[in-house]
């Protein structure tokens, strides 16, 4: 297999259990303060990357072009509105409803990079991708009522995030490839410069909206630490294989996180899959055997 594809599936499984621990924080943080965890307790572990791939690949470190500042400064602000977003979402009673249509990024994505990034994909990629956001929602188990969706914040916030997180991935993408080196040392710097930022601001924003939060984030540091962590790998994992391809592609094969939530969930709380369920699932697998053969 391709080198991209390895890194997507190592993304999509740490960005499974990221999520979890993101849910666990929120009954002791603020959005805003969750979502700087994610950035904060990931920095220095980001650093000792990067500096083990220029390590590893013998290279000098580019200079960071204006190309790449515009990128990855936009970037950084959109990643940081969508994940805000996102843990908004969980707040909600109608969680299934925003999450699930969060997970609309992969086909955002792929209208976004078409219209602004000329991202085009072929007509089997397109098939992929839309059949893929059809079986995760099957699977979701959510049933889209007029109510749930447009009189349900929790909805707004849930397609907010999928469109700021789709904006990020084009333009992670972008930043990566403005800087005209090798893929791997690219990504690295790319997430590197992003998280520093990121971090900056959400220690800033923390600081000025709620000093408590920040305590907080050090009292509660065994499940920042673990979300820091998980959420490094995943970004390395994510930043890489959007590097080397298209990224609505990376997006949709990122699909399969769902087998691992299903997982896990069915794992702890015994529950039974139902008929739609196996049909979401039998989807999800027929757009990534369609994405890796045809697309």
């Amino acid at each position: 297999m391709e080198l991209w594809i390895y890194f997507t599936l190592l993304a999509a499984f740490m960005q499974a259990i990221r999520t979890a621990g993101q849910k666990q924080l929120t009954q002791h943080l603020n959005a805003m303060a969750t979502t700087g965890v994610r950035y904060i307790y990931a920095l220095p572990f980001t650093w000792l990357y990067l500096w083990w791939v220029l390590d590893y690949s013998t290279l000098p470190m580019p200079p960071l072009n204006n190309q790449f500042l515009q990128y990855a400064l936009i970037a950084c602000v959109m990643q940081i509105i969508g994940t805000v977003c996102l843990v908004a979402a969980f707040k909600y009673r109608n969680f299934a409803v925003a999450t699930s249509l969060a997970k609309t990024e992969a086909i955002q994505v792929a209208v976004v990079g078409a219209l602004l990034f000329s991202a085009s994909l072929t007509l089997m990629g397109w098939f992929s991708v839309v059949i893929g956001v059809v079986g995760v929602l099957l699977v979701s188990k959510v049933k889209f009522t007029r109510k749930d969706v447009l009189q349900n914040p929790g909805a707004g916030f849930g397609l907010a995030s999928g469109l700021g997180l789709a904006i990020t991935t084009l333009l992670v993408r972008e930043s990566s490839l403005a800087l005209n080196t090798d893929l791997l040392l690219s990504a690295a710097v790319t997430l590197t410069f992003m998280i520093t930022v990121q971090s900056i601001i959400s220690l800033i924003y923390v600081y000025c909206q709620d000093k408590r939060q920040l305590v907080t984030m050090f009292t509660q540091w065994r499940l920042c630490l673990f979300v820091g962590i998980t959420s490094v790998v995943g970004s390395i994992g994510w930043f890489t294989a959007m590097s080397f391809q298209n990224a609505a592609y990376v997006k949709a094969l990122g699909q399969v996180e769902f087998f691992i939530t299903l997982f896990i969930t069915y794992r702890i709380f015994k529950e039974k899959i139902s008929a739609v369920e196996y049909l979401g699932m039998l989807l999800i697998i027929i757009s990534v055997l369609v994405l890796l053969l045809w697309a």
